[in-house]
C-alpha cells in the first residue's frame, strides 16, 4: 500500500468533469482519478472547512459509523479493472476489521472528514499513476513515457507564468 495525499481537485474545461489528483506521499508519482460533480463538491468543502447548514451524504455515512461503534481505519483505492477504479473502507469493528466496497470517491470523502489516511494498492499506481519529470518534459504513465512537444510547453508558458503570478493569500475568504 502506498500513501498519498490529495493534491488538487480540478475541472476539465472540455466537459466540465472532476477530477481528484492523489499524490504518492513519497515520490512526485499521480494518480488522476474521474469523479461525479457532487463527491468533488464533498471532498472540496471538508478540505476547505466550509461550514454546511445541514449534514451531506459524508456526513451522514461518518455520522452512522461513528453511532454504530466502529472507526474508520483507512481508506485504499485498490483495483483498477476496464477504466473503473474500486476502492474499500476499512473499519475497526469491535476489534476487528471491516472492508466495505466503495466508489474512490466517497471513500475520498469520508476520509477527508474523519482525518485518515488514504492508500491505493501498488498495481494501480502501476497501471493509472503518473510521473513527471523534473523539468515537465515527460510524462510516464505505466511502461509508456511521453514527451511533452516542447511547442506545447511554450504555449502553455503564458498560463504558468500567470499561475505563478497569482497571490493566493486570501483566495479562500469568502466576500461578506
Amino acid at each position: 500500500m502506498i500513501e498519498l495525499t490529495i493534491e488538487s481537485i480540478r475541472v476539465s474545461l472540455m466537459n466540465y468533469q472532476r477530477v481528484v489528483i492523489l499524490r504518492d506521499k513519497s515520490s512526485d508519482r499521480y494518480l488522476p482519478i474521474w469523479i461525479g460533480a457532487a463527491e468533488a463538491d464533498a471532498i472540496a468543502v471538508q478540505l476547505q472547512e466550509v461550514a454546511v447548514a445541514r449534514p451531506l451524504t459524508h456526513d451522514l455515512l461518518r455520522s452512522v459509523i461513528d453511532t454504530l461503534g466502529a472507526h474508520v481505519n483507512h481508506v485504499i483505492v485498490n483495483d483498477l479493472s476496464n477504466d473503473t477504479f474500486y476502492a474499500r473502507i476499512v473499519l475497526d469493528v469491535n476489534g476487528s476489521s471491516m472492508e466495505i466496497d466503495s466508489r474512490p470517491s466517497d471513500a475520498i470523502a469520508l476520509a477527508v472528514r474523519v482525518k485518515v489516511p488514504i492508500y491505493a494498492d501498488e498495481s494501480v499506481l502501476d497501471k493509472a499513476g503518473v510521473m513527471l519529470d523534473k523539468d515537465g518534459e515527460t510524462v510516464t504513465s505505466g511502461d509508456r513515457t511521453v514527451k511533452v512537444n516542447p511547442e506545447e510547453i511554450e504555449r502553455m508558458s503564458a498560463f504558468k507564468d500567470f499561475i505563478e503570478s497569482l497571490d493566493l493569500d486570501d483566495f479562500d475568504k469568502r466576500k461578506s
